[in-house]
């Protein structure tokens, strides 16, 4: 058992892999409140939290490992082949459940959905080779591949979901995907996707804040990546809450669900066909002394075996044109399976 991951969760260049030296499958956040080492939440916790009956998988909802120090990790990829076996939702499915969503925009249910279809795979190789040629057609600051005995999980994210250290807590949700920043920036689809999102991440820290401490420093902010560009904005504030209170209040991740996050999550669960599972959740490092850095479980991977899903979604708004959102659907694919 081990956890390949990439530097940038510690600051630095390249991948690194620690040895898993006990896993524990906690029932609650509320167990991981001294916790010391790498935790994975499942997007079905927050039903839970939301007091919402979701979709589920048979997966734990929690993984807690205790892990070795992390050591350099240098590896050349051997060949995998990636075999498509089906998708939840086809093209034309998905096409028409973005124009479902439009009609709850119409009607005043939401403002935006996170719509998302999942890619089952057959997998011909070991999942560490996979990881490895996924994260060399794409480095990202929050990759990582957790090996267990029955079930391996991959993310290849570059989205911070929560950071906080001391008293300062941030995050910074992506809303907006293209080929290049012009693009992006030049759209002002993305643009009041991304402000919507931010807004949203403004009220679930604000829950958990100083009242008046709350701040976005950076607005839309464009990162290029191998294979696509992303737009993010960050907020901030001062907390002096513990980890399962803020999980608690802030999960699951509003990029990743839509806007108000309860009505939201309650039109996700009834459009898509799939329990999410690992994929939309968060993963990442928690310490005993509360400060912790969780990404958002984008880009991701997870099965057993030589079977695996690979998930990717979409933001719709009112002025979505569905062609185009399942056009940067298939661009957030191309990394994983060019």
């Amino acid at each position: 058992m081990r956890l390949v991951l990439s530097g940038g969760w510690f600051g630095e260049e390249g991948l690194y892999s620690c040895e898993v030296k006990e896993v524990i499958y906690p029932q609650s956040v509320e167990e991981l409140k001294d916790f010391d080492g790498f935790v994975i939440l499942s997007y079905e916790l927050g039903g839970r939290f939301l007091e919402l009956n979701l979709k589920e998988t048979p997966l734990p909802k929690i993984v807690a490992l205790k892990l070795s120090q992390p050591m350099r990790f240098e590896a050349e990829p051997k060949a995998v082949h990636l075999e498509p076996i089906g998708m939840s939702l086809s093209e034309l499915e998905f096409k028409e459940r973005v124009d479902k969503v439009k009609g709850y925009i119409e009607r005043g249910d939401v403002y935006q959905i996170n719509l998302s279809t999942k890619i089952d795979f057959s997998l011909q190789g070991k999942p560490s080779d996979l990881f490895l040629q996924f994260w060399e057609r794409q480095p990202v600051p929050y990759g990582f591949l957790l090996e267990l005995d029955d079930l391996f999980v991959m993310s290849g994210s570059m989205e911070l979901f929560l950071e906080k250290r001391g008293k300062i807590i941030c995050s910074k949700p992506i809303k907006g995907t293209g080929k290049s920043p012009d693009t992006i920036l030049a759209s002002e689809k993305e643009r009041a996707e991304n402000l919507m999102i931010t807004d949203m991440v403004r009220n679930d820290i604000g829950r958990v804040a100083r009242t008046g401490s709350v701040r976005v420093a950076e607005l839309f902010k464009v990162e290029e990546y191998e294979t696509l560009c992303q737009m993010h904005s960050t907020v901030e504030g001062e907390t002096g809450e513990n980890f399962p209170r803020i999980i608690r209040e802030t999960f699951p991740p509003a990029s990743v669900t839509g806007a108000p996050k309860h009505r939201a999550v309650q039109v996700i669960d009834e459009l898509e066909p799939h329990p999410r599972g690992y994929y939309c959740g968060a993963a990442g490092f928690v310490e005993a002394d509360g400060d912790f850095t969780l990404s958002v479980l984008i880009r991701t991977a997870f099965g057993g075996g030589s079977e695996l899903s690979y998930f990717a979604g979409c933001g719709i708004v009112w002025d979505s044109d569905p062609d185009r959102e399942w056009k940067e659907l298939l661009l957030k694919t191309k990394a994983f399976y060019p």
